[in-house]
């Protein structure tokens, strides 16, 4: 081709076709380049300005595309009267025979194209006619060569013309009778294809001399296709033209004999069942071509043997296979010969069963191109499959079989020191897969193949796995390919089988030989694929990212926190891996303990929070829709993640519900207490805290009796000298009994916190979270039914379940409480019926346990507000507020703390002593009521300021002590009476209390009374000294209980107390109370009543 155009030089090109309406010179001068070629290789030019490309485009689309065909009579007249002594009629000739071939086509118009055509024909055929002795041989050929290319362009110009050219081709002897030999077979072929061999006349009769010549009736009209058999005339017109092109084979070039090998194979195939003999005909001529060295008539005769393998006979067969097999070997063939020699041995069935014997010519040599490696590769795989499964005795095949394999290996043995991406490194690896895909070949129906269970028991196929298992150990940098080699065969319906079974064998005999350390980073890819397999035990696997965890764990430094991360990460994500691909049955116990060791150790705070999350979906998330959220978000095919099991990947945002047109969340989820209230209490006591500003800091806050707090005005008004929980008093004298109270007091109020300085003592409310499905799935839109408890995959879901608490009660600050997973309650299940008693109900998947932790700064009820938030399935985010939950006092209700240094034996007998000293304590006529008692920490004192009330309850003993064994069984401190320890003894519910047979002990004066009246408010009253004979003699009769008397004490948090002593009687029950912090008998007083009612 000529040079190629400059910019400059194309521009001033396009130019000149522009103006060549006014100036047609300036258009010739460029006329005598292949201007089409250069435009169409000049548009992918990366030197050619982008400006330029359209106007080339437009170019090759006005002036450079062949003519249309109203142009054809002007260019046919230029040809013809173009001198016949020029030296470029020929490829004028070339010319307009390539504008007719691409601008006709059948049918023709009759009145526009048939002329030109007949007229063009006509002088080609003239030119072909002449006599064979004239010395313009090279024009005769040509002109049988342009008659050839129109035939190709309309099939069967010439066909009525075959007499003609029958008896030219016969006629020629001088070189161009190749081209009257090729217009002849192309004609022929034509004529077959056309079905004229049915007809009754003969195809090679000639009415008149080839010239002048007319179209074809069947170009100018659509021909109707003829399915009958050929005549007899025609037959044997027929074979006299393959007789006639098969009788100078030697005067063909190799080229020129593929393409006639080609036509006779067509030609002969139609007529062979009329005239079998053909076939014996073409094996003698063209057989000797087997021992041509040219590929091109080695591939000739292939084709023939294709065609008509009938002809040849077995020995042919091996002849022509050695041939090819020697072929490959030939150094010198060029390899496009080699490759086509080796595909014909592979690809024909008659040559793949001789294949076998040809093993020791397949070997690849040293120096041979790596696609002739590969191919030979192919072929060395074939034998060994093939041998392997002739089972010959002895174990011969078997060995036979690996050594093919090891020994075809050898050629690109340098695979195992180069990078995993070089060719060598997939030249071996296509090799190890071709034996397994020739050995089970691939079904039809995208089944797994028939011969699965023999090749698994084949010595091929565990000679294969051993050499992988080898090369994972020896050469680290290939196990990447390994894992794509295994995704590959796991990739195909029909060898997933083999995939599962390597990564089984692997599994066995790879990683229990592994150690830990950063050098195992290298398998992780191979560590991902057995996590994907559902069908390899994770066992092995697991206890090795175990070690590896510890591994990495003791190596950890600051020169190694980025490989600590990087590879803790990965081996998180195999984690993740194996969440998605298995049931979490299976790998829950070792699965576990490798999160927990990572989330307890590993020094990576990244790696410790994803090990944290997939523990916690591993345990709370079940079955498939743990599967499913997994797999929510994933990479898009073709992105690869920052590393395996990637944790970052966040779905897209979902579009927002029209919060509006929802349902409040109150009606489809709820939050309610395991242990109802005794008391419904709907309402609190609150009491301003006058004058906190003005108090010092350390001063004691505690609500003191009214009776006993000096005003402002009875204070002295000098200066005075305070402490800390001291006022200013005069010397005191205590007998031996309230030393003891106080030693008991202070050991006891020592253990208590002090909430002001550190944490106080907390109360838990057990509650279940649940959520309806039905009224849920309306509310965001989803379709999914709601079925019976069985069909648990199908119910909805909320993941992530975050709940806060607010009160405007004095509990402190409220931790959060998090559900990771949740399924809506099928309908019908109800709820179950749990014990008042019972403070742990069982969690199921349908109802989640929420503990509420207060630390209460007064002992009152209250109510906590709730808010929720959570994620949907489909990645909608709701939130909301929920039904507030009630505190009551009862909830309050604590067991008095027991120093640290009690025997186990003495509690009873500490809880007798704290009653007495705290019942003491509480006398507001009690030495104690000005003492301080320092908490634990050392920071802060609490003072007792005691309150006493009473409470008939006029009720049976029946129904008291089941009240009490109910409610109040942890809380007793002693029992007094012979017939109430009887039969509180006989219930056995009440335990680890001291049992006092005489009621002796039990009786309490009568200043503990106050005036009490169901009918009237609660009075506090001061009793003084001088009235106490009043109180006895006004309720002394109620103080004679006959059948006994309990002691009940209940710590209130922070640090207060609640005493009951109940006076047992057979009509009625005398209930004196006590407490240091007299706002809570507010509360008391309605909870005795919820109590026996």
């Amino acid at each position: 081709m000529d040079r190629q155009l400059s910019p400059q030089e194309w521009e001033q090109l396009l130019d000149d076709f522009a103006s060549s309406s006014s100036s047609p010179s300036r258009r010739q001068r460029w006329l005598h380049l292949p201007l089409l070629d250069l435009a169409v290789s000049s548009l992918p030019r990366r030197d050619l300005p982008s400006h330029l490309k359209p106007l080339l485009l437009s170019l090759i689309d006005d002036h450079l595309l062949p003519p249309a065909p109203r142009s054809l009579p002007v260019l046919l007249t230029s040809f013809l009267s173009f001198p016949a002594d020029h030296p470029l009629r020929d490829h004028l000739l070339t010319t307009v025979v390539s504008a007719f071939a691409s601008a006709l086509a059948a049918p023709v118009s009759k009145d526009h194209e048939a002329p030109p055509l007949a007229a063009l024909v006509d002088a080609l055929l003239a030119a072909a006619n002449r006599p064979n002795h004239a010395p313009d041989r090279a024009a005769r050929a040509l002109a049988c060569d342009a008659l050839r290319a129109l035939d190709a362009a309309l099939p069967g110009l010439l066909a009525e013309a075959l007499g003609h050219l029958y008896a030219l081709a016969a006629a020629e002897r001088s070189p161009a009778a190749q081209s009257y030999l090729l217009l002849l077979a192309s004609a022929a072929r034509h004529a077959v294809r056309l079905g004229r061999l049915a007809a009754t006349t003969s195809i090679l009769a000639v009415a008149g001399p080839p010239t002048p010549f007319s179209v074809p009736a069947h170009l100018l009209s659509p021909p109707a296709t003829s399915v009958a058999p050929p005549s007899e005339v025609n037959v044997r017109d027929i074979r006299k033209v393959l007789a006639l092109l098969m009788d100078r084979p030697q005067v063909l070039t190799p080229a020129a004999a593929m393409e006639m090998t080609a036509i006779l194979a067509e030609v002969a195939s139609a007529v062979l069942e009329w005239a079998p003999a053909i076939a014996a005909h073409i094996k003698v001529q063209f057989g000797g071509m087997v021992h041509s060295s040219n590929p091109m008539l080695l591939h000739s005769l292939l084709t023939l043997f294709v065609r008509f393998p009938d002809a040849f006979g077995a020995e042919d067969e091996r002849t022509m296979a050695r041939r090819l097999a020697l072929a490959a070997r030939e150094a010198h063939r060029p390899l496009a010969a080699r490759l086509l020699a080796l595909h014909w041995l592979l690809g024909f069935t008659r040559f793949r069963n001789l294949v076998p014997g040809l093993a020791r010519w397949f070997y690849p040599n040293l120096f041979d191109p790596l696609a002739l490696k590969a191919k030979k590769l192919d072929c060395l795989a074939y034998v060994a499959a093939e041998v392997d499964g002739e089972k010959v005795a002895g174990g011969r095949a078997s060995e036979q079989a690996n050594r093919l394999l090891d020994d075809g290996l050898v050629c690109v043995s340098a695979f195992r020191c180069l990078p995993a991406w070089s060719t060598e490194t997939g030249v071996a690896f296509r090799a190890l897969h071709r034996v397994l895909v020739i050995a089970a070949p691939h079904s039809t129906d995208d089944t797994c193949c028939s011969g699965a269970g023999e090749l698994l028991n084949s010595t091929i196929f565990h000679h294969l796995q051993a050499i992988l298992v080898d090369i994972a150990l020896e050469h680290r940098g290939l196990v990447p390919v390994i894992a794509e080699f295994t995704n590959r065969l796991l990739a195909c319906n029909s060898h997933r089988w083999a995939g599962e079974w390597l990564l089984r064998t692997l599994d066995e005999r790879l990683l229990p030989r592994l150690e830990p350390g950063y050098q195992l980073a290298s398998y992780y890819p191979l560590f991902e694929k057995i996590a994907q397999n559902e069908t390899v035990p994770q066992l092995r696997l697991l206890e090795l990212l175990t070690k590896q965890m510890v591994s990495l764990t003791k190596k950890h430094g600051p020169d190694t926190e980025l490989k600590s991360w990087s590879q803790g990460s990965k081996v998180v994500g195999i984690c993740r891996v194996m969440l998605k691909h298995h049931h979490s049955s299976h790998v829950f116990l070792p699965l576990s303990h490798l999160l927990v060791l990572t989330i307890e150790s590993f020094p990576d705070l990244e790696v410790r929070d994803h090990a944290r999350i997939c523990l916690r979906m591993l345990s709370c998330v079940p079955g498939k829709k743990l599967r499913h959220l997994m797999g929510v978000g994933e990479q898009p095919s073709g992105v690869a993640p920052s590393h395996p099991g990637s944790l970052f990947d966040i779905p897209s945002p979902r579009p927002a519900q029209d919060l509006k047109s929802m349902p409040d969340l109150v009606s489809y989820i709820h939050l309610e207490r395991i242990v109802p209230l005794v008391v419904k209490q709907s309402w609190a006591l609150t009491l301003p805290n006058f004058s906190v500003q003005s108090r010092p800091s350390g001063y004691i806050l505690s609500i003191q009796d009214v009776s006993s707090t000096p005003s402002e005005q009875e204070k002295p008004a000098g200066p005075t000298i305070e402490r800390i929980g001291y006022t200013q008093e005069t010397l005191r004298v205590m007998d031996s009994k309230g030393a003891e109270t106080l030693q008991i007091l202070r050991r006891y109020f020592a253990c208590i916190p002090d909430y002001l300085h550190s944490s106080g003592l907390k109360i838990r409310i057990h509650c279940t979270f649940r959520f309806e499905p039905e009224p849920f799935n309306h509310a965001w839109g989803l379709d999914s039914p709601v079925s019976g408890s069985d069909g648990a995959d199908e119910l909805p879901a909320l993941y992530a379940v975050a709940i806060t608490f607010s009160s405007s009660a004095q509990f402190g600050k409220i931790p959060s409480c998090h559900v990771p997973f949740i399924l809506g309650e099928p309908p019908g299940s109800g709820m179950d019926i749990v014990p008042v008693d019972n403070q742990n109900r069982e969690e199921s998947t349908y109802c989640a346990s929420v503990v509420i932790e207060l630390e209460p700064r007064e002992p009152s009820p209250g109510l906590i507000d709730v808010s929720v938030a959570a994620n949907t399935e489909n990645c909608q985010v709701l939130s909301g507020s929920l039904k507030p939950i009630t505190v009551g006092i009862e909830d309050m209700f604590m067991k008095a703390i027991v120093p640290p240094d009690t025997p186990k034996e003495g509690v009873a007998m500490y809880y007798q002593d704290l009653f007495h000293a705290l019942w003491e304590a509480c006398d507001s006529s009690s030495n104690t009521g000005r003492e301080t008692f320092p908490l634990s920490g050392g920071k802060g004192s609490a003072a007792i300021n005691g309150t006493r009330s009473v409470k008939l309850m006029e009720v049976t003993p029946k129904v008291l002590i089941g009240a009490v064994e109910r409610y109040l069984a942890s809380f007793v401190v002693s029992v007094a009476g012979d017939s109430l320890v009887t039969i509180l003894r006989g219930n056995g519910v009440i335990k680890n209390v001291l049992w006092e047979e005489s009621v002796s002990d039990a009786s309490v004066g009568a200043d503990a009374l106050v005036p009490y009246s169901p009918d009237s408010n609660l009075q506090l009253q001061l009793i003084d000294d001088d009235d106490i004979g009043v109180g006895s003699e006004r309720y002394g009769h109620e103080s004679k209980r006959d059948m006994g008397v309990m002691r009940v004490m209940i710590f209130l948090p922070p640090r207060y107390h609640l005493l009951f002593l109940m006076e047992v009687g057979c009509a009625s029950t005398l209930v004196r109370i006590r407490t240091d912090h007299w706002p809570c008998l507010a509360y008391v007083d309605e909870y005795l009543e919820a109590l026996i009612s």
